[in-house]
């Protein structure tokens, strides 16, 4: 019997067969100790599966600019914020439901990457970066000194309005689907894009922008199409966001947010069909998981030249950050290639 055979359905149904399994965990009673603090199927299991789901798909739309078109932009996070702040400033000034407010939400997101990309794009290269960046700063600023009264400030700005089937601990679950529905989402928009022949171009744009010219096309209007796709998802993504936190915080606003995406995409493989969403589910289970080894009686009982460092989460992090870009260049989605070639090498 030929096993390679046996295993290619496998292969082309492996995606229909995880979205099964993702659908069903919080149905779930197993434990997974050091993975998560309690059932999968527990609220605290659940919430923190659900903000991996958001930050793996932030990424995947984010990779669109940096892995697909070669654009490196550091103002992603302002079409998340634009969402979110959004979304929430008209559910609670302006009495509207939650799903016109959401929708309402996502367009300003869809208008904002629209004006702003399209002057952005004007730059090339560094410049076109530090653009992105000014226009983040400036979003920042504005949210922080709250005008009007109306953000929140360093506060943040909690949701009022939400449906009740979407309020409290007891309606989890009800969020980790929604969370999961935005990956899904997020997924077949991306792998639409990128098959399409707009995706194509993309490709050509990343490798070389002046053979592209040569060829007729302008980049140009390609670009532009990226940008807003990607400000779109992440603008949808802010959305999502919000119902899981509870509330608008300046800190999705800071250009501490787009490096933080930049970093999952690096970590798990830019350009990939699965690293970006592999990158962003590892970054953000790591970033809560270290935070509990951090204060845990463990490193509390450790000297102090080692207690120190350990007890900062960002540093552990850091520290497998290093270590796994340092193994494997091409983030985690090459590693699967790599044994294959060491075992073929074998």
């Amino acid at each position: 019997m030929n096993v390679p055979a046996l295993l290619r359905p496998l292969r082309r149904w492996w995606p229909a067969l995880a979205l099964v399994v993702l659908v069903l965990l919080p149905y779930s009673a197993l434990s997974l100790p050091g993975l998560l603090d309690g059932p999968i199927g527990s609220p605290g299991s659940l919430q923190l599966l659900a903000l991996c789901l958001v930050f793996g798909a932030l990424a995947t739309g984010y990779d669109l600019l940096l892995g697909r078109t070669g654009l490196l932009s550091f103002g992603h996070a302002l079409y998340f914020a634009a969402g979110t702040y959004a979304t929430d400033l008209l559910l609670t000034q302006t009495g509207l439901g939650f799903w016109p407010s959401a929708a309402l939400g996502l367009l300003a997101g869809v208008v904002l990457a629209a004006l702003l990309g399209s002057v952005s794009l004007r730059m090339t290269g560094i410049g076109f970066a530090m653009v992105t960046l000014a226009f983040a700063q400036a979003g920042s600023i504005l949210v922080e000194r709250d005008p009007g009264g109306v953000t929140g400030g360093e506060e943040g700005l909690a949701a009022t309005g939400l449906p009740g089937w979407l309020v409290g601990i007891q309606h989890t679950a009800n969020l980790y689907w929604i969370a999961l529905a935005y990956l899904v989402v997020t997924l077949a928009a991306v792998q639409w894009a990128v098959r399409s022949p707009i995706g194509r171009v993309w490709e050509g744009i990343r490798e070389n922008e002046r053979r592209v010219e040569v060829l007729g096309l302008r980049p140009y209007g390609f670009k532009l199409v990226a940008f807003v796709l990607a400000g779109t998802l992440a603008a949808l993504g802010g959305v999502v966001y919000l119902l899981l936190t509870g509330g608008a915080t300046p800190q999705a606003t800071t250009s501490d947010f787009t490096l933080s995406l930049l970093v999952m995409v690096v970590l798990g493989g830019s350009g990939s069909r699965w690293g970006p969403l592999v990158g962003g589910v590892l970054y953000t289970w790591a970033q809560h998981r270290l935070a509990s080894l951090a204060g845990s009686g463990t490193i509390a009982g450790l000297p102090s030249v080692l207690r120190v460092p350990l007890s900062q989460p960002l540093f552990l992090l850091g520290v497998l950050f290093v270590v796994i870009v340092y193994a494997l260049p091409g983030g985690v989605a090459g590693l699967p290639a790599r044994l294959r070639g060491r075992g073929a090498q074998a």
